[in-house]
């Protein structure tokens, strides 16, 4: 927790007070100072028109060629050094003001294979043929568009405003997110050395977890450990009216389905966090032939590495005993294909950002949230050293959130067809809330804020 702060949790299932819902219902821009307030005016437009095309067109993982082309060419207009293709699509864009801390703000450039049912005027209606060439849908599920949307409003505001901040701005268009690829790809592509190491780097994700003109903020842990996991359980292929010739790998994969429900539940103290989902299991092509194979798609989900190295050794434990009780033929495959570490808030920028969110938004508008169990790859900049502050963004119909709050019916989540944020205020909410941040990390000296989070070891 920020001390001094009461933290609320908050899940989706779980209900706030009313007057706390009641209360977030006032826009934050009430709050702003008049000048930062007509700062954002000013560019809105421009930062909206630019959410309703990356909307309109999404891109996905690693495919966003047009994407990133639209997202350089504003940073260019705008006077950055900009630098494409790093790391695949990814964009680094460069603006230097004077000595000066380094700061960087990222944004995602990619959208999901979804089929957008928002019945929005500007919906996608995209499709794009896979691998394979089946043809799949593409949408901005997870609010990467408004993300884009703000970078592009914020990076307008600090480039005619240079007088309120000096130093070095680093304006990343990370590819890959949602693949959890993309920042390791621009590291391995040299982002460290081919460009100016940041002293501290910020982010932000929208949601309907909380009321658009507000934000979450928090210390410690934000997002959780990711491993995803395939599971290739050998049996002995024969016919479905003769199970005595075969060894059967869809009653193996039951078993092992049902025995990992024991690792969280008795192997893992209650207060540590920790999830195995067992989401896809595949297997046979026909009612009465039994497979030699079935496989099983696992995500494993913790905050520390204590834990993270007790799910997996469990895991392969019991994934193995079964087959071997079952007498397998040879034994299972278990391939850990896509893993990140668990997002970090440095407590040290935590502290001092959320002072400069309260007296921005109003207090009442910035809200201590818990971490989540979903996973995202901006670890990888975390763990290449670069201190961090990674808040949450209203993104809910206010009224509609005080509804939800109240009936106990969530609304849409992320990678929901149906997910839509509330543009208006949680756009302007966004750029108000980066522009505040980068100003104040962007004030003093790079040493003083190196010394500063030096003060505390955020692992």
């Amino acid at each position: 927790m920020i001390p001094g702060r009461k933290c609320i949790y908050h899940p989706p299932t779980m209900k706030l007070t009313m007057f706390l819902a009641l209360a977030c219902m006032a826009s934050p821009v009430l709050a702003q100072s008049s000048s930062v307030s007509t700062e954002v005016d000013s560019v809105y437009p421009q930062a909206h028109a630019l959410y309703l095309d990356i909307h309109e067109h999404p891109e996905l993982s690693g495919q966003e060629i047009q994407t990133a082309a639209k997202l350089a060419a504003h940073l260019r207009t705008l006077g950055y050094e900009v630098t494409e293709h790093v790391g695949g699509t990814g964009v680094v864009a460069i603006m230097k003001n004077g000595a000066g801390p380094t700061i960087m703000l990222r944004t995602e450039l990619d959208a999901l294979p979804v089929e957008e049912k928002t019945g929005l005027p500007y919906a996608s209606t995209v499709h794009v043929k896979d691998p394979t060439g089946r043809e799949i849908p593409v949408m901005h599920a997870c609010g990467h568009d408004l993300h884009m949307a703000a970078l592009i409003g914020t990076a307008a505001i600090m480039a005619h405003s240079k007088e309120t901040w000096h130093g070095t701005l680093i304006l990343i268009g990370q590819p890959a997110e949602e693949t959890i690829g993309g920042a390791a790809a621009m590291l391995k592509d040299g982002f460290l050395t081919r460009f100016p190491k940041p002293d501290a780097g910020v982010a932000l994700h929208v949601g309907n977890d909380l009321p658009a003109g507000t934000v979450g903020v928090g210390s410690g842990p934000r997002y959780s450990n990711s491993d995803s996991l395939r599971i290739i359980i050998y049996g002995k292929g024969g016919h479905g009216a003769a199970p005595q010739t075969a060894i059967d790998p869809i009653v193996i994969g039951a078993q092992v389905v049902m025995a990992l429900q024991t690792i969280v539940s008795r192997e893992i103290a209650p207060g540590d966090p920790a999830v195995i989902t067992v989401g896809t299991f595949q297997a046979g092509t026909k009612n009465n032939i039994i497979p030699d194979q079935a496989v099983l798609g696992l995500t494993v989900r913790s905050y520390s590495p204590e834990v993270r190295k007790h799910l997996l050794a469990s895991i392969a434990r019991i994934v193995n005993a079964e087959a071997q009780a079952a007498g397998a033929p040879r034994p299972p495959s278990i391939d850990n294909y896509e893993s990140t570490d668990a997002v970090y808030d440095d407590p040290v920028l935590a502290q001092r950002l959320t002072g400069v969110l309260d007296s921005t938004l109003g207090k009442k508008n910035v809200i201590e949230i818990p971490p989540i169990m979903a996973s995202e790859d901006y670890s990888e900049f975390i763990k290449a050293g670069i201190p961090s502050f990674y808040f949450a963004l209203g993104g809910a119909d206010p009224a509609k959130f005080a509804e939800a709050e109240s009936t106990g019916v969530p609304l849409p989540s992320n990678h929901s067809p149906f997910f839509a944020p509330d543009v208006e205020p949680s756009l302007r909410t966004a750029i108000t809330s980066e522009v505040a941040v980068l100003r104040n990390l962007l004030s003093g000296s790079a040493e003083a804020l190196r010394q500063s989070l030096a003060s505390e070891s955020p692992q």
